[in-house]
């Protein structure tokens, strides 16, 4: 249900509309699929090299967030516009590419061990498909008829609600040329990671294997104190406009 609830805040439906800005697409690819995965791997190395530990670490960092990231950025004076229309095309991404990043990062004998592939995938199957799959359809209920947006509203309310990445975020605004509001949200993008999608996996590993579930939800509790952070740092200290109009026309 929990997975459910926050589906439902993606627009699962409209994901055609993630590529009118094409920019911002590339920088947030660039970002959460490409460089970070890079700093992932290389702090791996530093890592202790318990295959439990680096699993959990893996699982919670690989994938960007689809949900509270919308909530934040709008805090964080970014661009909700772009931030709702990129979170379909990042779920989807992710759940594409997750598999792989954990087959390349970890090694061969603890992979296969700690997944089982062939045992997991039907439970992965059930507790990511099947909410995804009633979300899309509860989505398309919702559009079908005026004033049942409200029902989207309310489960926003059912989801139980750090990577330090905000300078890849400014390089990539830089070089790609983005308004500040566009790399806000894209350092809220980077800075927050996808729990409550990558759980359901570490739920469903073998005994012995419970501290990769344990490492992914204290995760959530450190992200939330470093949001708090990040929307007094972003706007004022990372991606500062020079006008004071231009900040509060961001906000808005």
């Amino acid at each position: 249900m929990l997975l459910y609830a926050t589906f439902v805040q993606v627009p699962l439906l409209h994901v055609r509309d993630v590529f009118r800005d094409r920019r911002f697409v590339l920088a947030s690819l660039i970002g959460n699929f490409v460089l970070i995965p890079l700093a992932i791997w290389l702090m791996l190395q530093w890592l202790p090299g318990d295959p439990v530990l680096r699993l959990g670490v893996l699982l919670v960092l690989l994938a960007p967030c689809t949900d509270w990231f919308i909530t934040f950025t709008q805090l964080g004076c970014g661009n909700t516009a772009r931030a709702i229309a990129v979170t379909p095309l990042n779920l989807l991404a992710q759940l594409l590419l997750l598999p792989f990043y954990l087959w390349l990062m970890l090694p061969v004998v603890d992979f296969n061990v700690a997944l089982q592939i062939e045992d997991m995938l039907p439970t992965a199957l059930v507790l990511i498909g099947v909410p995804l799959l009633a979300a899309a359809f509860t989505e398309y209920w919702i559009e079908t008829k005026l004033g049942r947006s409200v029902w989207r509203e309310q489960l926003g309310w059912w989801s139980v609600s750090l990577l330090a990445a905000a300078l890849i975020a400014r390089l990539l605004t830089r070089m790609l040329r983005l308004p500040m509001n566009s790399g806000r949200t894209l350092a809220l993008n980077f800075g927050t990671r996808n729990s409550f999608v990558v759980l359901p996996f570490a739920l469903a590993l073998p005994a012995g294997w419970e501290m990769t579930a344990v490492i992914i939800v204290f995760q959530s509790l450190v992200e939330l104190f470093g949001m708090v952070f990040y929307l007094w740092w972003l706007p004022d200290r990372v991606f500062k406009e020079t006008s004071v109009a231009v900040i509060e026309r961001d906000c808005s």
